[in-house]
């Protein structure tokens, strides 16, 4: 089994496969990780503040064909991070969706207004931010608002988190 979290930033992508890692001994990739490997290593031009469409494009395609690898040796993975396309389904025939599950947390207007503090305290939980000063209310509740029209006119599959942060996914 595949599991495919996405969402913006502070959405909680990889607390939730840390989760699902503990719970399921899923191990997991972290979108995040691979990028800077590959921007570190100079194997490519981009950087961190690359637009996202850039780094969609030139991580995608590496993401893709490691999913499909694991699904031909029959290995279960968790792939989490913000460089998952919402038309990421046509990348993959039948044989290959029937093993994968796909998730895009999304937190409401309203969550975001009453639990901004939180959403900052938890953001190191995991990962050690060096740089998160960009991050505030304003931003969080634009990409939220975006994220939420986007998986609307692609279809896909949300997770809304709404009153508590509560997100329990049973395979």
């Amino acid at each position: 089994m595949i599991i495919l979290i996405t969402g913006t930033s502070h959405t909680g992508k990889t607390i939730l496969a840390q989760k699902l890692l503990e719970k399921y001994k899923y191990p997991y990739l972290s979108i995040d990780h691979l990028k800077m490997g590959l921007i570190r290593s100079g194997n490519t031009k981009l950087t961190p503040m690359s637009a996202d469409e850039d780094l969609i494009a030139y991580l995608w395609p590496i993401v893709r064909e490691m999913v499909k690898t694991a699904i031909e040796n029959n290995q279960n993975l968790i792939v989490e991070g913000c460089y998952i396309p919402f038309d990421w389904q046509k990348n993959f025939g039948s044989e290959y969706l029937e093993n994968i599950k796909y998730f895009c947390l999304v937190m409401s207007e309203e969550y975001i207004r009453n639990h901004f503090a939180d959403i900052k305290k938890y953001a190191k939980t995991i990962e050690n931010r060096l740089d998160d000063e960009w991050c505030t209310m304003e931003s969080v509740l634009t990409d939220n608002a975006k994220m939420l029209d986007l998986v609307q006119k692609y279809n896909v599959n949300y997770i809304l988190i709404e009153d508590k942060y509560e997100i329990n996914i049973d395979l």
